[in-house]
């Protein structure tokens, strides 16, 4: 495979791009902030399935960290992600530096409502207004036909399809199975911060969501199954559980009984704060 272009201004992205529509080729987008897994790479694949060209960024998105969070510390590894790339096909990586994303004077925000309420938003009040502002960016600088988001982050996928609904963004969203190692747990680059112990506290997380979703399919009672849920959580040595939450499965809603949902969670092992969710099928 050859090594992708590497682009850091979006005036360089822009030429690159329309050069290939110039071409009459497709193109596909992975917005991702780096430290790439195999998790993401299931996103490029994905996206070479459905497009000519595959563009994917690396920036680490200042705007949606808050002042307590890992900005600083979240890794940074572009020369194993550029590497990592070349192997998957990917065709340009976009690594704009955060002057070039947000330039002295810039002013604009972008907030989405619907399903950016409660979960994520009741911990992290200014994360998804970070993410909206961030991909319409990279939407704009790019103009994509498609984008390829994971499911792993359910919240944010449903964000950002909202995003593109609302503002008339001509870009086609596409969601993609959450890729996890052989004990069940979600990919993230944040897993490199946890020890031994700690994975092995991590990966239990799945399998309790799982059996929380089946019961509830069957027809348990929502506030005893999710109550029962946040207790295994703790039990198995999981430090705190910011929710474990029923939701409608596009809309997160309120989840009702015989209808397709959503069980979401996020919890701390430690020092590092974990997400997953699992399909509650109907019944």
């Amino acid at each position: 495979m050859n090594a992708p272009i590497v682009a850091d201004s979006v005036a360089a992205l822009r030429v690159q791009v329309r050069n290939w529509r110039l071409a009459g080729l497709r193109v596909a987008m992975v917005p991702t902030m780096g430290a790439l897994h195999d998790g993401h790479i299931s996103l490029v694949r994905i996206a070479l399935e459905r497009a000519d060209r595959c563009v994917v960024s690396i920036f680490v998105n200042p705007t949606q960290f808050a002042p307590t969070e890992d900005l600083d510390k979240y890794p940074r590894q572009l020369t194993r992600d550029l590497e990592r790339l070349r192997e998957a096909g990917a065709h340009l990586a976009f690594t704009p530096s955060v002057a070039e994303m947000y330039p002295t004077g810039f002013a604009t925000k972008i907030s989405v409502g619907g399903p950016s309420s409660g979960l994520e938003t009741d911990f992290r009040p200014n994360f998804f207004d970070g993410v909206a502002t961030v991909v319409a960016k990279l939407f704009l600088q790019a103009a994509p036909d498609c984008a390829v988001f994971g499911e792993k982050d359910y919240q944010q996928l449903c964000v950002v399809s909202q995003l593109c609904r609302d503002l008339d963004l001509p870009v086609e969203i596409v969601g993609a199975p959450t890729v996890r190692d052989a004990h069940g747990l979600a990919m993230s680059s944040r897993n490199a911060y946890l020890g031994d112990a700690e994975l092995d506290i991590a990966r239990q997380l799945n399998a309790i969501l799982r059996r929380t979703a089946a019961a509830l399919s069957a027809g348990a009672d929502e506030a005893d199954a999710i109550e029962d849920a946040t207790k295994a959580v703790i039990s198995v040595g999981f430090r705190k559980v910011d929710y474990v939450a029923a939701r409608a499965s596009v809309t997160l809603e309120p989840w009702q009984q015989n209808r397709n949902g959503r069980l979401l969670a996020a919890a701390w092992v430690g020092t590092t704060r974990l997400i997953d969710n699992v399909e509650i099928p109907s019944a």
